[in-house]
Parts: C-alpha cells; structure tokens; sequence
C-alpha cells in the first residue's frame, strides 16, 4: 500500500500580514512547506513579490500578494477579496503587521496612540472580518495573532505598545470564547524581542539617544531573558505551524510565550 505523501496542510489557504520580511516571512515559508497557499500583505510590492517568488521557485507554493495598508479597512477588505479569488476562500489568518514606537507616556501624543492602535489592533480586526466567514462556512479556520509579551505585561516607555498588545491579546480571548464551538480556534503568539529589523531600529534608537554601543543596547534587551538571546523568526513560524495543525485543535484563546523563560503567565 502506498503511504499517504499528502503535505499536512494542502488545501488549505494562509494569509499573513506584513508578510515580505522577518516573522511574516519565516511563517509564510513554513506554511508554504508544509503544502498551504500563501498571500503575504505588506505595504511595499517589491518586497511581497520578491518573497512570493522564491516561495514558489523552493518550495513549489501557489503564492499571491496584495500591497496595502491593512489600516485601510475598505482596502484591506478589497485586497482580501482579491486573494480569495485567486487561491480561495482563506482557512488560515496570521495577523503579524506590526509597529513599535517608543516614548514617555507624558511625551506619547494622540498621534502616535491613533498610529500604533491602527496598526497592531485595528489591522488584525479588519482582516480577521474578512476572513472569518469563510472560515465559518468551511468549518475549520485558524486565526493566528503574533501579539508580544508587552501584551501580557508591562514595560516603561512603550505605554501605547503595551496598550495595543493588550487588546490584541484580549481580542483573541473574546473571539476564541465566540467560535469555541465552530472548530475555528483564534490564538495569540507573544514572542519577546525577535531577531528582525524592527530589533535592529530599536538597537539604533537606543544607541542614538544613549551613550551606549550596539552590543550594550542589545544586552540591554535581551537582559530580562533568561537564555540571554533574541528570539529567531523561524521559532515563532513553528508555533504558528503547530496552532494550525489538528493536533492543536483544542488550543484556542490562548498566549503562547516564546521569551525563554521571560515571562510565565
């Protein structure tokens, strides 16, 4: 008899927000591995169809893109639309456009609280809308938000980021009680910082308004880490895998911490 060489996730439709680079791009290569369609959002065309080009020259994936700012509930609306008439009705939604910003509370205009709520929590609600009654109607869907420990804690100076992180984080809870019984899930990764170029801006603010190196400023993130590291893109795309596998099936509403024994809720 012939085993059974069917990928674990063929059929099934991903579609992963800021994803041309870093985290978005480490989870859109590990779905795509595993046999799922993949549409990457970014902001930037060049970025999204450079990385949907070498996903489907490695690994064989049927790949779309569609540039737009996921802060655009229409145009994301729109833009998840198209991909559902290119690969299909989405299963699988990977809410990880995200932005980071730092600032005393009493220096955090209303600016930058309206830029980083837009971003990390109105994003992932006008795109987990899109997708969610398709996932309905299959019956079977998996919403994935790559939220952060600032979501479970708090930090000093990133008041607005924690904020934004903690209604991600609640927002998956409440959705994940409303579809318990609808075999979709809605989980939350919560990584501490991770090896992208988001870490990298971050290393440069520091460096810029401190007298610190580089490598200060990097000891100085990764000091509340126990491994003493920063988190690889390529770890949270394993977690997101499991939570999409049938094995996680009974996982929902929650947050999968990836800080190396940083936080422990």
């Amino acid at each position: 008899m012939q085993a059974n060489t069917k990928p674990p996730l063929a059929g099934r439709h991903a579609v992963i927000t800021g994803g041309g680079r870093g985290i978005g791009a480490a989870v859109a290569e590990a779905l795509a591995r595993l046999g799922a369609s993949v549409s990457l959002i970014g902001r930037k065309a060049e970025v999204l169809q450079a990385e949907a080009t070498r996903l489907s020259k490695e690994h064989g994936a049927k790949v779309a893109t569609a540039p737009v700012d996921v802060t655009d509930e229409a145009a994301a609306r729109k833009a998840i639309a198209t991909l559902r008439d290119a690969l299909g009705p989405p299963t699988i939604m990977v809410n990880n456009a995200g932005i980071a910003a730092s600032a005393p509370f009493l220096k955090s205009d209303a600016a930058l609280w309206r830029k980083l709520l837009d971003v990390d929590l109105m994003g992932a609600v006008y795109c987990t809308q899109a997708v969610l009654p398709g996932m309905l109607e299959a019956g079977w869907g998996r919403i994935i938000n790559i939220a952060s420990v600032a979501g479970l804690t708090g930090y000093p100076y990133i008041t607005a980021y924690c904020a934004a992180k903690h209604a991600m984080i609640g927002l998956t809870r409440a959705l994940a009680i409303e579809t318990a019984r609808t075999n979709v899930t809605v989980n939350a990764v919560c990584p501490g910082y991770v090896d992208t170029e988001m870490t990298v801006r971050t290393i440069a603010n520091i460096t810029s308004k401190t007298s610190h190196s580089s490598e200060e400023a990097l000891a100085s993130l990764v000091a509340h880490n126990p491994q003493r590291r920063l988190i690889q893109p390529t770890e949270i795309a394993d977690a997101v895998v499991w939570l999409c596998s049938d094995g996680a099936a009974s996982v929902t509403g929650q947050s999968i911490v990836l800080a190396g024994g940083e936080l422990m809720p």
